[in-house]
């Protein structure tokens, strides 16, 4: 295996690191709520916090770095991310994983970032697309593996040890990365102000917005998968395991196919992929009395749902790379900061309105955020065209 493939699979590792860390309170949700004597709700907005926090954190940590070696900062915050995790495995209270929550999601963007920015780097032109989607799917692989083997850990041994095994990986990933990174890579440094006037180009404010209501979309019934699947649909929670394994297939073949979408079609893709999902979430209610049927929808959502990752990411990484170098990486970041701001919206609005329209009736409200994503992907590629067709011509 040649040093570029050696790299490629430790930058997928690092997501699947990240993913863990982030989507295994999904599973064990029930696990922390009966060890500290509150309320699933009460637990369910940990995801909320996180997201949120990530959100906040990620710009302005990846804005302040980017004056420091990329090597260094990202070896910085993997260490304090190590510590984070592991305080989450031996947290005595709610509030003590609270905290440990926020110190994990204040820098986990930022590491992710910075993957992206070393894989823009290191990465072929003609591969770059491919690897973004790999690196997302990472994430999705922790969900295939991740979240299914941390929820049965958390049945066998504890939800804590879930924890412990993350911060396991993280060790053998931080040694990885030592070994194989470049220690000085190209970097144009330069103050705040001029990093932030990326967020003045209609190509990236328009991109963000739709990410986030993609995101909101996802979570806006995501959240409470475990109960849409036993107690919306009446599986068994014995059978959670290899249900949500399968819908972790989906979501590596849908980043797989977002990475052939991000070197062919592209952003102008989009607006399908949103049509059809509008149409499944609408259906998707009166799917509830039908068991497979219902699971079907779930899984095609699966796909459906991480089909904008690698073209929006490439789209970022490009703007950032021709129009704007000096805000490389906070370009590199903006996919994932607005996807969990959208993670927090989607998440909070299904906790606020489970209990209001019902568990069944969740699939609407994603349907609402799925159309206000479809609104904005057509605005975005009118933008693009505008802006192509402008430079054509100077």
């Amino acid at each position: 295996m040649n040093k570029y493939r050696l790299q490629a699979t430790v930058f997928v590792l690092v997501a699947f690191m990240l993913g863990c860390n982030e989507f295994m309170v999904v599973g064990v949700l029930s696990d922390i709520a009966n060890q500290f004597n509150v309320s699933i709700a009460t637990v369910g907005y940990l995801v909320t916090v996180f997201a949120t926090v990530y959100a906040i954190c990620t710009p302005v940590i990846t804005v302040y770095s980017s004056r420091f070696n990329r090597y260094k900062t990202l070896m910085v915050l993997m260490a304090v991310f190590f510590i984070g995790n592991t305080f989450s495995g031996f947290a005595p209270n709610y509030f003590a994983l609270v905290v440990s929550r926020v110190i994990t999601a204040a820098v986990a963007g930022s590491i992710i970032s910075l993957i992206m920015t070393f894989a823009n780097s290191i990465a072929p032109r003609h591969k770059r697309a491919m690897l973004v989607s790999w690196i997302y799917s990472g994430f999705s692989i922790a969900s295939v593996i991740g979240v299914p083997l941390g929820t049965t850990i958390s049945t066998s041994y504890g939800w804590r040890y879930t924890f412990i095994i993350i911060s396991g990986i993280t060790i053998i990933t931080y040694v990885l990365l030592a070994w194989l990174l470049p220690r000085q890579v190209p970097q144009v440094r330069s103050t705040m102000l001029k990093q932030l006037v990326l967020l003045k180009d209609p190509r990236i404010y328009i991109s963000v917005i739709t990410v986030l209501f993609s995101a909101a979309t996802l979570y806006g019934y995501y959240t409470y998968i475990r109960p849409l699947l036993t107690t919306g649909l009446g599986f068994s929670v014995d059978s959670l395991n290899w249900l949500l394994f399968l819908i972790g297939i989906m979501n590596i073949i849908g980043n797989q196919l977002s990475g052939q979408l991000a070197n062919h079609a592209g952003l102008k893709s989009i607006p399908w992929v949103y049509v059809s999902i509008v149409i499944m979430l609408v259906i998707m209610p009166l799917t509830m009395g039908i068991k497979w049927l219902g699971l079907v929808f779930l899984m095609i959502l699966g796909t459906t749902n991480t089909l904008q990752s690698a073209p929006m990411q490439i789209h970022f990484l490009s703007v950032g790379e021709r129009d704007y170098p000096q805000a490389l990486v906070l370009a590199s970041s903006l996919s994932s900061i607005f996807f969990n701001f959208g993670i927090s919206l989607g998440s909070a609005t299904s906790s606020a309105l489970v209990d209001v329209i019902g568990l069944d009736k969740l699939p609407l409200e994603a349907a609402v955020y799925a159309a206000l994503t479809l609104i904005f992907a057509i605005t975005l590629n009118r933008v693009i065209k505008r802006h192509d067709e402008r430079s054509a011509h100077e």
